[in-house]
Protein backbone atom coordinates (compact mmCIF):
# COMPACT_ATOMS: atom_id res chain seq x y z
CA UNK A 1 0.00 0.00 0.00
CA UNK A 2 2.61 2.59 0.96
CA UNK A 3 5.43 1.50 -1.69
CA UNK A 4 4.68 4.25 -4.08
CA UNK A 5 3.07 7.36 -2.44
CA UNK A 6 5.67 9.07 -2.62
CA UNK A 7 7.18 8.09 -6.11
CA UNK A 8 5.74 11.58 -7.06
CA UNK A 9 6.09 15.53 -6.19
CA UNK A 10 4.04 15.52 -2.98
CA UNK A 11 5.17 19.30 -2.53
CA UNK A 12 2.01 21.15 -2.81
CA UNK A 13 0.22 18.96 -0.79
CA UNK A 14 2.00 18.71 1.78
CA UNK A 15 2.27 22.66 2.08
CA UNK A 16 -1.51 22.63 1.55
CA UNK A 17 -1.64 20.17 4.81
CA UNK A 18 0.32 21.94 6.85
CA UNK A 19 -1.60 25.69 6.25
CA UNK A 20 -4.85 23.91 6.57
CA UNK A 21 -3.45 22.66 9.50
CA UNK A 22 -2.31 25.72 11.30
CA UNK A 23 -5.66 27.56 10.70
CA UNK A 24 -8.12 24.93 12.61
CA UNK A 25 -4.89 25.36 15.84
CA UNK A 26 -4.89 29.47 15.32
CA UNK A 27 -8.90 28.99 15.16
CA UNK A 28 -8.42 27.87 18.99
CA UNK A 29 -5.65 29.06 20.26
CA UNK A 30 -2.41 30.54 18.24
CA UNK A 31 0.25 27.78 18.55
CA UNK A 32 1.47 26.62 15.23
CA UNK A 33 4.20 24.60 17.16
CA UNK A 34 1.63 21.90 18.38
CA UNK A 35 1.32 20.60 14.42
CA UNK A 36 5.14 20.22 14.05
CA UNK A 37 5.73 18.50 18.01
CA UNK A 38 2.71 16.45 16.89
CA UNK A 39 4.25 15.58 13.29
CA UNK A 40 7.49 14.98 14.96
CA UNK A 41 6.49 12.89 18.24
CA UNK A 42 4.16 10.82 15.80
CA UNK A 43 7.22 10.36 12.95
CA UNK A 44 9.49 8.98 16.56
CA UNK A 45 6.57 6.24 17.36
CA UNK A 46 6.07 5.12 13.60
CA UNK A 47 9.78 5.06 13.18
CA UNK A 48 10.88 3.19 16.17
CA UNK A 49 7.79 0.67 16.05
CA UNK A 50 10.03 0.05 12.90
CA UNK A 51 7.12 0.49 10.46
CA UNK A 52 8.38 1.30 6.63
CA UNK A 53 9.45 4.79 5.73
CA UNK A 54 7.16 5.65 3.51
CA UNK A 55 4.44 4.63 6.34
CA UNK A 56 5.96 6.35 9.38
CA UNK A 57 6.09 9.78 7.25
CA UNK A 58 2.40 8.60 5.55
CA UNK A 59 1.59 8.83 9.65
CA UNK A 60 3.63 11.86 10.54
CA UNK A 61 1.99 13.91 7.55
CA UNK A 62 -1.80 13.00 7.79
CA UNK A 63 -1.42 13.75 11.81
CA UNK A 64 -1.07 17.35 11.44
CA UNK A 65 -4.57 17.11 10.45
CA UNK A 66 -6.37 15.01 13.86
CA UNK A 67 -7.72 18.65 14.47
CA UNK A 68 -9.21 19.61 11.60
CA UNK A 69 -12.78 19.34 12.57
CA UNK A 70 -12.40 22.44 14.96
CA UNK A 71 -13.12 24.56 12.21
CA UNK A 72 -16.83 23.60 12.44
CA UNK A 73 -16.63 23.88 16.22
CA UNK A 74 -18.17 27.64 17.53
CA UNK A 75 -14.97 29.88 18.79
CA UNK A 76 -17.19 30.16 22.11
CA UNK A 77 -16.59 26.20 22.90
CA UNK A 78 -12.82 26.06 21.54
CA UNK A 79 -11.62 29.89 23.18
CA UNK A 80 -13.74 29.22 26.24
CA UNK A 81 -11.47 29.35 29.34
CA UNK A 82 -13.58 27.80 32.36
CA UNK A 83 -14.87 24.32 32.29
CA UNK A 84 -17.65 23.33 29.73
CA UNK A 85 -20.68 22.81 30.05
CA UNK A 86 -21.79 18.68 28.88
CA UNK A 87 -23.73 19.64 25.94
CA UNK A 88 -20.27 22.09 25.07
CA UNK A 89 -18.71 18.83 25.74
CA UNK A 90 -20.69 17.27 23.43
CA UNK A 91 -20.02 19.69 20.65
CA UNK A 92 -16.82 19.49 21.20
CA UNK A 93 -16.28 15.94 20.49
CA UNK A 94 -17.93 16.44 17.35
CA UNK A 95 -14.89 17.76 15.65
CA UNK A 96 -13.59 14.45 14.95
CA UNK A 97 -16.64 13.47 13.14
CA UNK A 98 -16.47 16.64 11.56
CA UNK A 99 -12.69 16.39 11.04
CA UNK A 100 -13.35 13.30 9.01
CA UNK A 101 -16.45 14.45 6.77
CA UNK A 102 -14.02 17.23 5.64
CA UNK A 103 -11.38 14.82 4.55
CA UNK A 104 -13.69 11.68 2.98
CA UNK A 105 -14.08 11.36 -0.30
CA UNK A 106 -10.30 11.85 -1.56
CA UNK A 107 -8.19 9.80 -4.03
CA UNK A 108 -5.11 10.93 -1.97
CA UNK A 109 -3.66 8.14 0.43
CA UNK A 110 -2.28 11.09 2.47
CA UNK A 111 -5.95 12.52 2.93
CA UNK A 112 -7.27 9.05 3.35
CA UNK A 113 -5.10 8.65 6.54
CA UNK A 114 -6.12 11.54 7.51
CA UNK A 115 -9.70 11.09 7.88
CA UNK A 116 -8.70 7.86 10.16
CA UNK A 117 -6.82 9.72 11.95
CA UNK A 118 -9.23 12.90 12.55
CA UNK A 119 -11.78 10.44 13.39
CA UNK A 120 -10.01 8.18 16.06
CA UNK A 121 -7.15 10.10 17.57
CA UNK A 122 -10.06 10.34 21.12
CA UNK A 123 -10.67 6.72 20.86
CA UNK A 124 -9.03 4.78 24.36
CA UNK A 125 -7.36 1.43 24.49
CA UNK A 126 -9.88 0.36 27.07
CA UNK A 127 -13.00 1.33 24.89
CA UNK A 128 -13.74 4.64 26.90
CA UNK A 129 -13.18 7.44 23.88
CA UNK A 130 -14.85 8.79 21.68
CA UNK A 131 -16.93 8.97 19.05
CA UNK A 132 -17.51 5.29 18.59
CA UNK A 133 -15.64 3.81 21.48
CA UNK A 134 -13.06 1.75 19.79
CA UNK A 135 -11.09 -0.42 21.90
CA UNK A 136 -7.76 -2.20 21.53
CA UNK A 137 -6.30 -3.06 18.46
CA UNK A 138 -9.47 -2.13 16.82
CA UNK A 139 -8.29 1.40 16.86
CA UNK A 140 -6.30 2.35 13.89
CA UNK A 141 -2.28 2.47 14.55
CA UNK A 142 -2.34 5.94 13.19
CA UNK A 143 -4.98 6.89 15.78
CA UNK A 144 -3.83 5.23 18.60
CA UNK A 145 -0.33 7.05 17.59
CA UNK A 146 -1.70 10.29 17.45
CA UNK A 147 -3.69 9.59 20.66
CA UNK A 148 -0.54 9.70 22.51
CA UNK A 149 1.39 12.06 20.80
CA UNK A 150 -1.43 14.58 21.19
CA UNK A 151 -1.86 13.81 24.89
CA UNK A 152 1.46 14.39 26.19
CA UNK A 153 1.63 17.91 24.21
CA UNK A 154 -1.61 19.19 25.49
CA UNK A 155 -0.58 17.90 29.04
CA UNK A 156 2.89 19.82 28.49
CA UNK A 157 1.75 22.68 27.08
CA UNK A 158 0.04 25.88 28.37
CA UNK A 159 -3.34 26.55 26.55
CA UNK A 160 -5.89 29.31 27.17
CA UNK A 161 -7.75 26.94 29.65
CA UNK A 162 -4.96 25.01 31.30
CA UNK A 163 -1.62 25.25 32.49
CA UNK A 164 1.64 22.88 31.70
CA UNK A 165 2.68 19.98 33.33
CA UNK A 166 6.20 18.75 33.85
CA UNK A 167 7.05 16.45 30.90
CA UNK A 168 8.45 13.77 33.30
CA UNK A 169 5.10 14.14 35.08
CA UNK A 170 3.36 13.68 31.64
CA UNK A 171 5.49 10.67 31.41
CA UNK A 172 4.25 9.41 34.30
CA UNK A 173 0.85 9.88 33.72
CA UNK A 174 0.86 8.31 30.01
CA UNK A 175 2.81 5.59 31.99
CA UNK A 176 -0.26 5.14 34.86
CA UNK A 177 -2.27 5.03 31.66
CA UNK A 178 -1.01 1.90 29.54
CA UNK A 179 -3.37 -0.41 29.02
CA UNK A 180 -6.17 1.70 29.99
CA UNK A 181 -6.25 4.95 27.73
CA UNK A 182 -2.91 3.70 25.55
CA UNK A 183 -1.89 1.21 23.25
CA UNK A 184 0.70 -0.50 26.01
CA UNK A 185 3.46 -0.75 23.32
CA UNK A 186 3.48 2.49 21.91
CA UNK A 187 3.69 3.52 25.95
CA UNK A 188 6.44 1.10 26.01
CA UNK A 189 7.98 3.00 23.02
CA UNK A 190 7.10 6.50 24.19
CA UNK A 191 9.18 5.67 27.48
CA UNK A 192 12.00 4.19 25.71
CA UNK A 193 12.67 6.76 23.53
CA UNK A 194 11.85 9.81 26.06
CA UNK A 195 15.08 11.52 25.70
CA UNK A 196 14.13 12.05 21.98
CA UNK A 197 10.90 13.14 23.00
CA UNK A 198 12.25 15.73 24.94
CA UNK A 199 14.59 16.80 22.40
CA UNK A 200 11.85 17.23 20.40
CA UNK A 201 9.70 19.50 22.84
CA UNK A 202 12.27 21.85 23.49
CA UNK A 203 13.58 22.41 19.72
CA UNK A 204 10.19 23.18 18.92
CA UNK A 205 8.61 26.40 21.22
Amino acid sequence: MFKNIFDFDQQDLQDHIILTAYIAEIKEWDNRSHIERIRRYTSLLATEMNLPLNESRLFSIAAQLHDIGKISIPDSILKKTDNLEPHEYEIAERHTLEGAKLLRGSNSVILQTAEIIALTHHERWDGSGYPRGLSGEDIPLSGRICALADVFDALTTTRPYKTEINPLKALELIKDSSGVLFDPNLVKIFEDNFDDVLSIKRSVI
